[in-house]
């Protein structure tokens, strides 16, 4: 094909990709912008065909900046990091937490259901409570939240700083999250386990705290860190359960590739649950052992479970 006919046969196609990708340039949305990728395509493999025939330079050079435009607004779309974990905050996690509400609301109930019994039967009883706890853990909770024990202070003599503090609480609370989740490779019953066994220890500590030691220590150093920590182990759950139901249900798959792509839709929620659990040690570590008032911290908390109720219902709806 003569170069004068390769032009006249391409030219329309050129200069509608040439006005597709100026209206892009300016911020705008053209129809058929959906064309952009098939339009990028074809003015590559104009560019291809031209420079294979050693057509003139003009044609060459006007082709390559065509090519060079289209791939500049394509590939721009390949966000940087920042832009990628600003995405998965506000939008992606929470929607992936939504859209699987119904493993939200089970994994809820496994966790909630022993918390609140065993805070309940401290109340009436505290030698469940005490077996729950062990020796070694009773003793703890005396020397922190003791009517005659200054919870804060030993805190500080115990880790030396609040860095220390923080740290360790990163160390132990992502340990936990996860157990909560790589016990989904049983079927899901180790994830169910430990999201009991979880529920059980936390709320006879919460339990053992009010009956048996100053609830006025307990409850107010807890109160800030409590909502990240404790939804983000049952959003671990959600993610060790959806591995789960990928070795009961493999369908048509091997249960090891039903195992991997269960593992991959879960990656967003385990790694949101992380987000959250690191969150919650900052805040216990750098706020909840600090000497604010007690009313202040109730207020902080209490503002923390709105905020993460506000977060999972309404951020990330335009994420499909």
């Amino acid at each position: 094909m003569k170069e004068a006919d390769f032009e006249a046969r391409r030219e329309q196609a050129w200069q509608e990709f040439d006005q597709l990708v100026g209206s892009l340039e300016r911020n705008q949305k053209p129809p058929g912008v959906q064309e952009l990728p098939r339009r990028f395509r074809e003015v590559c493999a104009d560019l291809a065909l031209a420079s294979h025939r050693m057509y003139r330079s003009a044609t060459l050079e006007r082709l390559n900046a065509l090519v060079i435009r289209g791939y500049k607004l394509l590939y721009r779309q390949r966000r940087g990091g920042a832009e990628k974990v600003t995405r998965f905050v506000v939008r992606e996690f929470p929607a992936a937490v939504r859209a699987d509400w119904r493993l939200f609301v089970l994994c809820s109930l496994f966790f909630w259901l022993p918390f609140f019994s065993m805070l309940l039967i401290a109340g009436n009883d505290l030698d469940w409570v005490r077996a729950i706890l062990g020796p070694q853990q009773t003793a703890a909770m005396d020397s922190m939240y003791g009517s005659q024990a200054d919870s804060l202070s030993n805190m500080r003599k115990e880790f030396g700083s609040n860095f220390m503090m923080f740290g360790f609480y990163i160390w132990n609370n992502i340990g936990i999250d996860f157990r909560v989740f790589a016990g989904g490779v049983v079927a899901g019953l180790g994830t169910l386990f430990y999201l009991i066994s979880n529920g059980l220890n936390i709320g006879a500590a919460a339990g053992y705290a009010t009956y048996a030691c100053d609830p006025k220590a307990f409850w107010p150093f807890v109160a800030g860190h409590s909502a990240p920590e404790l939804v983000g182990m049952v959003i671990a759950g959600m993610a060790g359960m959806k591995l789960g139901i990928g070795v009961l249900r493999p369908g048509r798959m091997t249960r090891g590739k039903s195992l991997a792509a269960a593992a991959k839709q879960a990656l967003p929620l385990i790694i949101g649950a992380a987000g959250m659990t690191f969150l919650a040690a900052i805040i216990e570590g750098f706020w909840s052992a600090q000497d604010f008032p007690i009313a202040t911290k109730y207020v902080f908390g209490g503002v923390m479970w709105l905020l993460h109720l506000a977060y999972f219902t309404l951020l990330g709806r335009r994420a499909a």
